[in-house]
């Protein structure tokens, strides 16, 4: 689960650094999915990484095909963690109705995650995809 790729930002290389360990290894397992998934789906181009509200945060600004992924421990348990969406999208909406069972959501904002169960990786790659495609896909439904 341990991510070794370099944080190139130092703000955000100092966050990471302030979680807890298994915290910390977590979000950078989640950071590694947001990544790759990007690097791999078409449309997408490089992420800028950097910091909103704090959190790791993950926005697709050279294409501006998607919306922003945001990662962190969530504030009301210490163990749980999240991947937060931005709450006037139906991101979250969307993911509940294609994986109803696969994921915690909270609201139309996040996709909990309990640092004891195992991720489900496909679906979460999925969600990826959908968020840093949000835009992209937009587009194409108004021109249909």
């Amino acid at each position: 689960m341990k991510q070794t790729r370099t944080i190139p930002d130092p703000d955000v290389r100092t966050v990471f650094e302030g979680y807890p360990e298994g915290t910390r290894d977590r979000l950078l397992y989640l950071r590694g999915l947001i990544l790759d998934t990007a690097a791999e789906t078409e449309g997408v181009g490089d992420v800028e990484e950097t910091l909103k509200w704090g959190q790791p945060s993950y926005l697709t600004s050279a294409t501006k095909s998607g919306s922003t992924i945001r990662i962190d421990r969530t504030k009301s348990d210490a163990g749980q963690y999240a991947m937060y969406f931005h709450c006037q999208t139906n991101l979250v909406a969307t993911f509940r109705e294609v994986y109803p069972d696969a994921f915690t959501y909270e609201g139309n904002r996040s996709i909990l995650f309990d640092p004891d169960a195992d991720i489900p990786e496909a679906e979460l790659r999925h969600c990826i995809s959908m968020a840093l495609t949000y835009h992209l896909r937009k587009k194409q439904e108004r021109r249909a």
